[in-house]
Order: structure tokens, then C-alpha cells, then sequence
């Protein structure tokens, strides 16, 4: 077993903390479900908890947020809600979960659910301080501007204060290693020290930063563990989240890129957190990857296209100006062109749905083609109904399939044409409104609107 093997297997508690009202999002949506990378800043943190080996949860929530438990839950199955009825401090959230505390573990880890941007590893970083010999290992980081942050004062290695700004004298105001929020706490250790937080402030609230000062009385070791600034930014408002955003963004370029992606224009490409591309795909200017999108090798995606919940196999082409819905799923050497909107339907290998068309609810086979301006007419108003297109079909342009409705293998579809019967394999298809002439009508026509406009002159 592996020393990192033996680290996860240690049991580790995390006590997330998603009380916070967030006022300054100047929102109805409580503020840690605010989205970053396609997912809510606390199923971002959640994700983090557990990629770093922690399996039990426990998630702090205010009064009324059954919302916030409920993603909390979806995020991480298995996690246990509690609720902080009053506030009364960091501390104190923290013991609002007392019933997980009191159960054996090695590592308590405290975590704010509004830190979208922290990695596993440091989660790691933290439990093998406490591996290390100490009670509490608290995360810092070097600020590049200090101030209104809690400076970590360290002597002999070892951390030995909290100091906040308010309170901090000039040289230790002088000190850029800050308070991150996060820690760790010794499990055997922890649910007594936490009790021994007094809310003896102004403020009247127990304070999660007084930890270290107990620890430290008690004859135990508190140390810090570094991350960089960016990683551990908490978000307040709008503007903060959109800085988180572009982080994340260029995290998950960069990871693309690093896997065989190539991206022509990367800061105009959004991606989600759960977007798979294979190597050498090529991504164009403009595009933005939804929630669920899986694409495979050798694609070339064209700019300004828009996917979510859709799956596009190896050496197809889509685009420009594409939008792929839920329920997409695009085989292996598919053209799917410009203007074409695919949702809930199977495009079959080497087909083709090259411009200005809608394939909705369907299913198409192996090198069918698609005409331009053609449609699968699948809601009537209430249902849904399927369309299927067979092997090598071809539907000619501006024709309107109105499902429920099959055309056969090989089958041909008349341009222009309104199909709503089943058309047999290899048949032709033609339904539109067959075509007379009357000659001379239209000199008669304009004959008579040019003595009209004399009449009223």
C-alpha cells in the first residue's frame, strides 16, 4: 500500500459549511448554489472533499435551506444535513453538526462551501499534517493584498497565532501569509477543543480561529499547510464569482489542451466540469460546453456552437453556428453543419445533417442524408413522437416529417415534401401540391395592380 493509499484509508470527517446567507450575490438563490464551471459552488466543494479520500460528509445548512441539503445530497450521496439555527459564529456552525463529531475518526476537516476553486490535494496536504504530529493544521496562503485577512503568525515552524487585521500591530500587519479559513483538526481531539471556543468578543460569537490559541494551551502543535491565493478564494458577490469562473475556465482549458486539444481561440471556449474531449479534436473560436457533453477523437467542432448533454463520436465535424441538445448522440464520421439543431435523437455513422435543419426525437441510420431545411415535426402540442430514418435515406430539402412516422432504408423523400404516412425501404416519397401553370397570368396581374395605383393618383 502506497503512503498516499494509507492516508485515504484513514476515516477523515468533512464539515462543510453552507450557512451563509450571501447577501451581496443580490439574489433569491442562496448564494453557494450559485454555479461555477457548470455546478454550484458547494458541489464543486463537495467534489474536492471527495477526491481527496474523505467519505463522510456532514453539511451545514441555515434555517429553511432544505434547497441547499438537497443538492448537498445529490452532490454527495451520503452526506448528512444539519442546520445552524442560530449564527453565532464559525465555531459554532461547525458544532451544529456535533452528532457526526461525536462519531470516531482520525481527520475533521472545515471546509466553506463558497471556496469553488480547492483542489484535493489539499485536502491531502491538510490530513498528512495532522499524520505529521500535529492537532490542527490550518490553510494559508501568500496575499497579495493582506488587508482585512487574519495573518498566521509563525514561530519555530509552527503556528502560534491567528491575528486579525483589526487587531494586528503594525509588524504583524507587515506579514502577507493569511488565513485561508480551512483546517484541520485532530479527530480524537477535536470535538473538545471546539467545545472550549468561548464567545468572548464583541461580537458575542464563537470563532473557528481560536482553535489554534486552545490547541496551543493544551500543549498540542498547530502548523500551517500552504495554497496558492487563486485556489482559495471565497466568493461574496457577483464580481468575485466571475473571477472564480475564469479561473476554473482556464483550468479546464489548460487540462484539454495538456490531454491533445487544440483550441484555435481557449479564452473564448467555455467548458463544464464534466466535459470529456479525446485528442485531436479541434475546437474553433466561440463554442461552449454545457453540463454532459462527451466528445470523442479527432472531431472537429466548428466556432460558435452550443452543446449540453450530448455525445459526439470519433472523426465527425459540427458546425458552425451548431446546437446540440440533451439526448444528442452523434456516431462515428457524422457531418452535422451549420444552423442544425439536433436534440434527443441517434445520428448513424458517416450520415450527414449539413445545414438549416432541426432532427428532434428521432432516430437516423448509417449514411442517411439529411436535406437542408428539413424537419421531424415531434410535438403536436401535448406528446412527443419519434421519427426513424433508415440506412442510406435520403430526405430531400425543406421537408417536414411528421412524426409518429418511419421512412425505410434506402428510401427517397421528394423536396418540399409534408410526410406523415410510413415510406417502405427503397421507395420514393413525394407529398406537396403538384405544380400548374396558367400562362400570361402574371402580366394580367400586374396589368391590373398598375391601373388600380392610376385610379388613386
Amino acid at each position: 500500500m502506497t503512503a498516499h493509499q494509507k492516508q485515504t484509508a484513514k476515516s477523515g470527517l468533512a464539515v462543510v459549511l453552507a450557512a451563509g446567507e450571501g447577501t451581496r450575490m443580490k439574489s433569491g438563490l442562496p448564494k453557494v448554489l450559485h454555479q461555477v464551471a457548470g455546478r454550484s459552488m458547494l458541489a464543486n466543494t463537495l467534489a474536492a472533499v471527495t477526491g481527496s479520500g474523505i467519505e463522510r460528509i456532514a453539511v451545514v445548512v441555515g434555517p429553511g435551506r432544505e434547497d441547499v441539503a438537497t443538492e448537498a445530497r445529490r452532490a454527495a450521496p451520503g452526506a448528512a444535513a444539519f442546520v445552524q439555527h442560530e449564527r453565532l459564529g464559525t465555531a459554532h456552525a461547525v458544532l451544529a453538526a456535533r452528532t457526526a463529531l461525536e462519531q470516531d475518526c482520525d481527520h475533521l476537516i472545515v471546509v466553506f462551501a463558497d471556496t469553488p476553486l480547492i483542489e484535493p490535494a489539499t485536502f491531502r496536504a491538510l490530513r498528512a499534517a495532522l499524520d505529521g504530529g500535529a492537532a490542527v493544521a490550518v490553510l494559508g496562503f501568500e496575499a497579495s493584498n493582506p488587508a482585512g485577512y487574519g495573518r498566521l503568525l509563525i514561530e519555530a515552524g509552527e503556528l502560534v497565532a491567528i491575528r486579525e487585521h483589526k487587531d494586528a500591530s503594525d509588524a504583524e500587519r507587515a506579514v502577507t501569509l493569511c488565513n485561508a479559513g480551512l483546517m484541520a483538526i485532530d479527530g480524537a481531539r477535536a470535538l473538545e477543543i471546539l467545545a472550549s471556543v468561548k464567545a468572548d468578543n464583541a461580537q458575542k460569537e464563537f470563532y473557528l480561529t481560536d482553535v489554534v490559541s486552545i490547541a496551543r494551551a493544551k500543549g498540542l502543535r498547530a502548523v500551517v499547510v500552504r495554497a496558492p491565493e487563486e485556489e482559495v478564494m471565497g466568493v461574496n458577490d457577483r464580481v468575485q464569482l466571475a473571477a472564480a469562473e475564469a479561473i476554473a475556465q482556464r483550468r479546464l482549458r489548460e487540462k484539454a489542451m495538456r490531454e491533445g486539444v487544440t483550441m484555435i481561440a481557449p479564452e473564448t471556449v467555455f467548458l463544464c466540469h464534466d466535459t470529456k474531449i479525446g485528442r485531436d479534436t479541434i475546437i474553433e473560436p466561440n463554442v461552449f460546453f454545457g453540463p454532459g457533453v462527451s466528445i470523442g477523437e479527432g472531431v472537429v467542432v466548428k466556432a460558435f456552437s452550443h452543446f449540453e448533454g450530448a455525445r459526439i463520436a470519433n472523426q465527425s465535424s459540427v458546425g458552425p453556428f451548431a446546437r446540440l441538445r440533451p439526448g444528442a448522440d452523434i456516431e462515428t464520421g457524422v457531418k452535422i453543419g451549420n444552423f442544425v439543431e439536433i436534440k434527443s435523437a441517434r445520428i448513424g455513422a458517416g450520415s450527414a445533417v449539413s445545414h438549416l435543419s432541426y432532427v428532434g426525437d428521432a432516430s437516423v441510420g448509417v449514411k442517411a442524408n439529411i436535406g437542408a431545411g428539413t424537419i421531424t415535426c415531434n410535438y403536436d402540442g401535448f406528446d412527443k413522437a419519434r421519427t426513424e430514418i433508415g440506412d442510406g435515406a435520403f430526405i430531400g430539402s425543406n421537408s417536414a416529417l411528421v412524426a409518429p412516422v418511419r421512412v425505410g432504408a434506402g428510401a427517397y423523400v421528394g423536396s418540399g415534401s409534408v410526410i406523415t404516412k410510413d415510406v417502405e425501404p427503397n421507395a420514393l416519397a413525394v407529398g406537396r401540391g403538384r405544380q400548374f401553370e396558367k400562362a400570361g397570368w402574371a402580366s394580367a396581374f400586374r396589368k391590373a395592380r398598375e391601373g388600380k395605383e392610376k385610379k388613386r393618383v
